[in-house]
C-alpha cells in the first residue's frame, strides 16, 4: 500500500518537473519574440522603448533605487534629557505601552525600552 504510493508521489514528482521545463521553454520563446509582437524590429528597441518610458534606474552611492533611498529620511538622533526620562516614568506609570510613549515622546521604541530598563520599570526575564 505504501510503497504504491511511494512510486505514485515519485511519478507525480516527474511529472511537474517536466511540466516546469515546458513553462520555462515556452516562456523563454514567448520573450524572445515580445519585441516583434509589440511592432519592433529587434530586441535593443525594444529595451530603448521601455527605458524611454520607464525612466533611467538611477542608484545611489549604496546601490538602492534613487525613489526608495529617497523615502528612508533619516531621523536626526534624539536627546534623551532628564525630562524625557521623566515622562517615559510618567507614562509607564499610567499604563501607557512603549508604542504610545514614543509617538507622544517622539522618541523611538528602542529608546523607551532602554530608559525603562534604566529606570528599572521591567520586570527581569524569569
Amino acid at each position: 500500500m505504501v510503497t504504491k504510493q511511494i512510486k505514485e508521489l515519485e511519478a507525480a514528482k516527474a511529472k511537474m518537473v517536466a511540466l516546469e521545463k515546458s513553462i520555462a521553454r515556452g516562456l523563454h520563446k514567448e520573450l524572445a519574440a515580445l519585441h516583434k509582437t509589440y511592432g519592433y524590429a529587434t530586441l535593443n528597441d525594444f529595451v530603448k522603448a521601455l527605458k524611454a518610458v520607464c525612466g533611467p534606474a538611477r542608484k545611489t552611492r549604496r546601490g538602492k533605487p534613487a525613489k526608495a533611498a529617497a523615502k528612508a529620511k533619516r531621523r536626526k538622533r534624539a536627546v534623551i534629557t532628564d525630562e524625557t526620562r521623566a515622562g517615559v516614568k510618567k507614562l509607564v506609570e499610567s499604563g501607557k505601552s512603549g508604542s504610545q510613549i514614543a509617538k507622544a515622546l517622539g522618541i523611538s521604541l528602542p529608546s523607551v525600552q532602554n530608559i525603562k530598563k534604566a529606570l528599572g520599570l521591567v520586570k527581569p526575564r524569569a
